[in-house]
């Protein structure tokens, strides 16, 4: 039975093998997402962002165990930091979440960042598009927790929790790193140490001083997850921000930009690719810097001549 065949009879290596393409990129993956993409549009996308030892994994392994006794199908997307020199990723989220009960059929995919600074891997938005497909409603994406460039989780992801901890620092900090602009949902984790309280009221003011004001009252949870302490309220302000989306029809217009941006990216890597195999193939941009290093031409003029050239060859 051809592969596809065995992903639409609900084959779970039948989808690690169809993730693994995406992720790689293989031949006709873009193929393969555009017959996946006309059978999604039911998952629910949640991310889970903050710095490094927040306790991020440890949430997202109550939440899917939350959410799986009430029956939903949940998968979870760990995103961990690859080598720099060997390319190949820890992938030890998977070895944090003991808890999520096996047999209500969560799926768990682990993925190597490869380099990028966004917090997430490329092909993250992509792979929701399998798990969508293969029928599971909810999605859990955790990123690496690289703080201040942690700002793609906005574009793959409907709702948003940050998670901050006591030695995170002042909300002040979160602020200047971008987390209060992608919080939808505040998780001030290992509530029993020193601070909490402090760090709850100072994300609270930081909330309260913000120019850009939203409709939705962010909630602010302080949880121990290891402790499985006000899990449940947490997974509440998550559905809470969910229900906010859909009545107010802001989530109709978010996946709208979020479409948007994805197009224009598909866009910018085809121009990009061309440019790189034709105007600037071979010694062409060697020889343009060797004139501009010799004051025979400059950058801005020489730019220009490449883009036009870019042009009429398009």
């Amino acid at each position: 039975m051809p592969l596809y065949d065995q992903f639409l009879e609900g084959s779970v290596v039948a989808l690690s093998k169809i993730i693994s393409h995406i992720e790689n990129q293989g031949d006709g993956y873009q193929e393969v997402l555009s017959r996946l993409y006309r059978k999604s549009g039911n998952i629910y996308r949640i991310g889970m962002t903050g710095p490094p030892g927040a306790g991020k994994s440890s949430l997202v392994n109550r939440l899917a165990a939350l959410f799986a006794e009430q029956s939903r199908k949940i998968a979870i997307i760990c995103i961990d930091p690859s080598s720099p020199f060997t390319g190949g990723a820890v992938l030890g989220d998977r070895l944090r979440m003991q808890d999520i009960p096996r047999d209500k059929g969560v799926f768990i995919r682990s993925m190597g960042s490869r380099g990028s600074t966004g917090g997430l891997a490329s092909a993250t938005s992509n792979v929701t598009v399998a798990l969508d497909a293969f029928g599971f409603d909810t999605v859990f994406i955790e990123t690496v927790g690289v703080g201040q460039m942690e700002l793609d989780i906005i574009d793959a992801c409907d709702t948003v929790v940050v998670t901050l901890v006591p030695e995170s620092g002042d909300a002040i900090q979160a602020l200047k790193a971008g987390l209060m602009e992608i919080a939808d949902v505040f998780a001030i984790n290992k509530a029993d140490r020193q601070g909490a309280d402090r760090m709850v009221y100072d994300v609270q003011s930081a909330l309260e001083i913000r120019t850009e004001r939203s409709e939705w009252p962010i909630p602010i949870v302080a949880t121990q997850a290891v402790n499985n302490m006000n899990i449940e309220e947490l997974a509440a302000g998550i559905e809470g921000h969910r229900k906010y989306l859909e009545t107010s029809g802001s989530l109709a217009k978010k996946r709208g930009l979020q479409l948007r941006k994805k197009i224009e990216g598909i866009i910018l890597r085809s121009i990009r690719r061309d440019l790189d195999t034709t105007v600037l193939s071979g010694s062409v941009l060697d020889d343009i810097v060797a004139n501009i290093m010799q004051g025979e031409e400059d950058p801005y003029t020489a730019g220009r001549k490449l883009y036009e050239r870019f042009k009429i060859g398009s």
